[in-house]
């Protein structure tokens, strides 16, 4: 059994490296669609659309950069038994991630562009402080994922429920026929991994063993 201080570690390492690539591949596939849009045909603005502009729209969603934080909390904590260790690496990892993940995505947008101002203020501000304020109860979110009981459902749920919500209310897209692509890729997987997520609590639930009521004397 590792030592806490090098399970920390482990953590924080995993979390930044996760958390950065996420960003950089955001980056990267935004470049490739802007470079395949034809922005100067009026018909292309608004009605062209491309498999890798669909990704894009995808992984540049708020939801997306959210589920990323869930998805390394889980990921760093899955081994880990201890709730209140697991809560306080889950968030630690959540806010690493986010922060990772803004940061090589200004850095990698930086270089592709060949921009001169500094990597660090390609993001507005209020980018940092998101990652930082919402990291830390996603990536709690992600550490209660393998928990038993309602605590894990609405955990394992939180992802599917909050992108078809965005999805709905804030749906991302240059033009209606991407944001149609868009709403229908995410709102049917939202609702299968839902539906499985409660179907299988739902049999869990059936399977776990009631405790024997107590009988009184004849």
């Amino acid at each position: 059994m590792r030592p806490p201080a090098t399970r920390l570690l482990t953590v924080l390492a995993s979390a930044v490296l996760a958390g950065a690539g996420f960003g950089a591949l955001t980056s990267l596939v935004n470049g490739v669609s802007d470079h395949y849009a034809d922005f100067e045909s009026r018909q292309a603005t608004t009605g062209g659309t491309s498999p890798v502009e669909i990704a894009s729209v995808l992984l540049d969603s708020g939801w997306a950069w959210a589920g990323a934080a869930v998805a390394i909390g889980w990921l760093v904590t899955r081994a880990t038994k201890n709730l209140p260790v697991a809560l306080t690496h889950g968030a630690v990892a959540g806010v690493l991630a986010l922060l990772a993940a803004t940061g090589a995505y200004g850095l990698t947008d930086t270089i592709r562009n060949e921009a001169t101002y500094p990597w660090y203020e390609s993001e507005s501000p209020l980018w940092w402080v998101a990652s930082f304020v919402l990291g830390a109860p996603l990536g709690a979110i992600g550490a209660c994922i393998k928990r038993p009981g309602w605590t894990g459902l609405l955990a394992r749920l939180t992802v599917p429920v909050g992108a078809a919500a965005q999805m709905i209310v804030l749906p991302p897209g240059r033009n209606e026929r991407i944001t149609t692509i868009g709403q229908a890729v995410v709102l049917t997987a939202a609702a299968a991994l839902s539906g499985f997520v409660i179907v299988r609590f739902l049999r869990t639930e059936r399977r776990r063993p009631t405790p024997l009521t107590p009988t009184g004397p004849d």
